[in-house]
């Protein structure tokens, strides 16, 4: 199909993406969408944009774009305590979108808001120059002042985080055949992948946030890069005890033929685990609601009084990583 032969903006709209909207789009026909917090509720905004060869790679399946895109900032939110209640997509097409990708983004959004229970409220869909790129704002919901912030961690608290760390970073390296995956079986390799294509956002977490954090945010940069981040807005540093940071088994059989996969394990970018600092008398309570909602919880360490770099105590020896978060400058 050609150029002249695509439908115009409004056409695109109502094909691939006004089916996706939520009852406050107004069915995408107007400039705005409209949202009433409930009552007695914040609103959360958060916002990511990913840009194609820095955020996710040219061959990725246009699918896995979308639910990425849409996954990244509902793991904000689930960081922040808060429960989505939609979001706003920019994505700007290169001069080669073709129909057939536009169609697989539009159905792989789809399921991620149906999946995160985040519905599209609007946007804006325009022709890029260059690489692909999209911006999404996701809105969220608390209970008035029930905010977690980053920056309320305190010393005597333990550090916990959701399920696995390092599956993302190691997958993406799969892509480059290294020795070490040569170990691995099909299904671990194929989990590996899995998890750098689709994150797993923690939003049915956000209720247990609210209820015992005392601090939180998303592992999108890497747990030691962000651990350090949120030690640092808090004004408290931390102790992680190595062996209790929580692996998956192909990352376990990973790092066991090649050990210095365990420093890319922790510092790997893409997890969309949650990070958090909690009582330790709340531990307990925080761990049963978390099972409840099927999310693994593992306390790793303990937010200490300083303002040195976190350290990861590593079979008797400390280890401090001060370049341990991905930064685009």
């Amino acid at each position: 199909m050609t150029a002249r032969e695509r439908p115009n903006e409004d056409g695109l709209i109502a094909r691939f993406f006004a089916p996706l909207a939520g009852e406050g789009a107004l069915a995408l026909k107007d400039d705005a969408a409209r949202l009433s917090p409930r009552a007695g509720h914040d609103l959360v905004l958060t916002t990511d944009a990913l840009v194609e060869s820095v955020h996710f790679l040219p061959e990725d399946p246009p699918a896995s774009i979308a639910r990425k895109a849409l996954g990244v900032n509902v793991s904000d939110l689930a960081a922040k305590g808060a429960d989505p209640a939609g979001f706003l997509l920019s994505l700007a097409l290169p001069e080669t979108w073709t129909e057939q990708w536009l169609a697989n983004f539009a159905a792989g959004l789809g399921e991620a808001s149906r999946d995160f229970s985040c519905p599209l409220l609007g946007g804006d869909t325009v022709k890029a120059r260059g690489a692909l790129t999209l911006s999404v704002t996701a809105v969220g919901e608390v209970p008035t002042g029930t905010m977690v912030r980053r920056t309320s961690a305190r010393a005597g608290d333990v550090i916990c985080v959701t399920g696995t760390i390092g599956d993302a970073a190691l997958g993406l390296r799969l892509r480059r055949a290294p020795a070490w995956a040569g170990g691995l079986s099909p299904a671990e390799r194929a989990h590996l992948a899995d998890r750098y294509l689709h994150p797993q956002p923690r939003h049915r977490l956000a209720s247990a946030l609210r209820d015992h954090a005392h601090a939180a945010m998303d592992v999108s940069d890497g747990l030691a890069g962000d651990l350090a981040k949120m030690m640092r807005a808090s004004g408290v540093s931390a102790v992680v005890e190595a062996a209790a940071v929580p692996f998956s088994a192909a990352v376990s059989r990973a790092i066991a033929a090649d050990p210095g996969l365990f420093d890319v394990a922790v510092t790997g970018g893409d997890d969309y685990e949650i990070l958090c600092t909690l009582p330790e008398k709340k531990l307990d309570s925080f761990r049963k609601q978390a099972d409840s909602v099927g999310i693994m919880v593992s306390a790793i360490g303990r937010v200490v009084a300083g303002h040195e770099l976190p350290v990861f105590r590593i079979e008797g020896a400390e280890r401090r990583y001060d370049a341990g978060s991905f930064s685009h400058f």
